[in-house]
This record gives structure tokens, C-alpha cells and sequence, in this order.
């Protein structure tokens, strides 16, 4: 039975616009069904600097654009749509719903990424990028010596604000209770550096700024008290999530929510594979997202010439 494509990738971030790369050139037809805009989290990465290959950085739009242009020139397709429901997955051809159009296909790539929690506060979204930052490895060297927060207590927070405190300053932690959620033993390291503070039983009302981040509304929920407090750089770890609600019921999800694979990015459904944040052990980095989507549409291929 003839099909509409080979491949069809969902999500056009860095795993998903790698895979497309890798299985046009394989010579395999396939598009690449995107909501926003191609991408994802380089988005919204001011610059990048520890991608192999850009030893002076480069900005994540830029390189969004140039991984879009990549893909696209050796024959993947983007369409701009969103993507509601995977039906016949179990069978040879399965078919990707959206809201315009069904995409019939006999292997999908799972590429959808995954989304920080967000505080949902005033400024929020207007700084992101200036100051308010999901990404301590990505973005932390751009405030080297100064005086940065991170919003959260538990292992993230505590794991990124550690490596924060070997380039800046100083690290604040905003926490909006009395003790740490992280495992005891990164609580005791965090308790044993001089870079480090806390703000107890606090949070964040405002991010304030006018071209950049530098100073924020906050709340001591003990007190009342509500008071500005200076900064250079807000690091947000209060949760992350996959997007990943459409496959619910469909693949092995984690507990998190995150797709079970194994080393070759397949699921345990033949013809579906995933990669990057959205799959199960990623470590959210941009290099091992592209890693991920190239293995995916290798294993794509492999099992499609077989």
C-alpha cells in the first residue's frame, strides 16, 4: 500500500530537524510536521556557545535557521500544523491526525521535545532570553562574576546552580519553602559553598527589567514582606515536561512521560522511534539531541530497507 511519506517526524527542533536531514539523504521521503516554528528550544537561546564547530558561539536562531535550511535543501518538508492523535500505529502504515490533514506514513520519529515548567509570572516571557534562563550550561557563562538566582530546591536546581557557582559570583537560591527537595547529598554540598545563598520560603512575584533582567518582585511567604531583590540572571528549575500527551496510551512512557527506547531510538512499537528531550535518559543537551535524531532516522532507514 502506497503511502503519503517514508518518514514523518514530529517536531522540528534540533532531534527532529537532524533526523530529517539524515533520512532525505537516505533517499527516504518525509516530512517534518512542526506547531511553531523550526527550532524549538535554540528558539529561545540567545547564543550558544558549546556546539562543536562554533568556537566564537553562535546565536540559536541562527543556527535554527541554518539546521532548517540544511534539512530542507536536500528534499525534507515542513508543514506548520498541529499534530492531535497517531492512529494504525501497530500496523505497517500508520496515519499522524492533525488539525488540517492526515499524514499516512510507515515510520514516525518522535521529536516533540519538551517544555520547562514555567513560574508564570509578570516579565516572565518578556525577559526569557535576557535574564530569565532554563539553561544553566547554555547560558551561564554570559554572566561570568555576577550575581545570579535560581528559582527551585530540588535536584536540578541544586545540580545547576552548582555549576553556575564555578563562573559566577554568586548564586541565590528562591525557594518557596523552608528546606531543600535534592537529595541530601547535593544539599550538603550546595550548604558547604561560600557562593551560596538562600532565600527561604520565598518566591518569585515579577521579573523586572528594562532591556534586561536585573532585579526581581519578591515574597517572603512567612512575613508578607514584599521587596525587590537584585540580579543579573534568574536560572527557572521548578519542573520539566515532555510533550508527549498525545502518545499517551500508545507507547512505554517513563514516569516522567518520557518515551521508552532503547540505544537505536526505537520504541517498542516497530516503525516508531524517538529522540531527543521527549525520549526516556536524554540528557537535554542540543549536541546529544541532533545525536539522537541522526541514530533515530538511521534506525529508520535500516528498518525500512529490511
Amino acid at each position: 500500500m502506497a503511502t503519503d511519506y517514508d518518514v514523518v517526524i514530529l517536531g522540528a527542533g534540533a532531534a527532529g530537524l537532524a533526523a530529517g536531514l539524515y533520512s532525505t539523504r537516505a533517499m527516504l521521503k518525509t516530512v517534518i510536521l512542526e506547531e511553531l516554528g523550526p527550532g524549538g528550544q535554540l528558539l529561545i537561546t540567545d547564543e550558544i556557545e558549546n556546539y562543536p564547530g562554533f568556537p566564537d558561539g553562535i546565536k540559536g536562531q541562527e543556527l535554527a535557521t541554518n539546521m532548517e535550511t540544511q534539512a530542507t535543501k536536500f528534499g525534507a518538508e515542513i508543514e506548520y500544523t498541529e499534530v492531535v492523535a497517531i492512529e494504525d500505529f501497530e500496523a505497517p502504515i500508520k496515519t499522524v491526525k492533525t488539525d488540517d490533514r492526515d499524514f499516512t506514513t510507515k515510520a514516525i520519529i518522535i521529536a516533540t521535545g519538551g517544555s520547562h515548567n514555567k513560574l508564570g509570572v509578570k516579565g516572565e516571557d518578556a525577559l526569557a532570553g535576557r535574564g530569565v534562563s532554563y539553561c544553566a550550561v547554555c547560558d551561564g557563562n554570559f554572566f561570568r562574576g555576577q550575581d545570579v538566582v535560581v528559582v527551585g530546591g530540588g535536584d536540578a536546581a541544586l545540580d545547576e546552580g552548582h555549576y553556575l557557582t564555578g563562573i559566577v559570583n554568586s548564586v541565590t537560591y528562591i525557594h518557596r519553602r523552608d528546606e531543600l527537595r535534592a537529595a541530601k547529598v547535593i544539599q550538603e554540598r550546595a550548604f558547604a559553598n561560600d557562593k551560596v545563598k538562600f532565600l527561604w520560603s520565598h518566591v518569585v512575584e515579577e521579573f523586572r527589567g528594562d532591556d534586561a533582567l536585573d532585579r526581581a518582585l519578591v515574597k517572603n511567604l512567612k512575613t508578607e514582606e514584599v521587596y525587590e531583590y537584585p540580579m543579573a540572571a534568574a536560572f527557572i528549575y521548578v519542573g520539566y515536561h515532555p510533550n508527549t500527551e498525545y502518545i499517551k496510551g500508545i507507547l512505554e512512557l517513563d514516569s516522567g512521560g518520557h518515551v521508552c527506547t532503547d540505544i537505536h531510538m526505537r520504541t517498542a512499537v516497530p516503525g516508531i522511534y524517538a529522540c531527543g528531550d521527549a525520549r526516556a535518559e536524554s540528557t537535554r543537551q542540543l549536541g546529544a539531541a541532533v545525536g539522537d535524531g541522526i541514530t533515530a532516522a538511521l534506525a529508520a532507514f535500516h528498518d525500512l530497507s529490511t
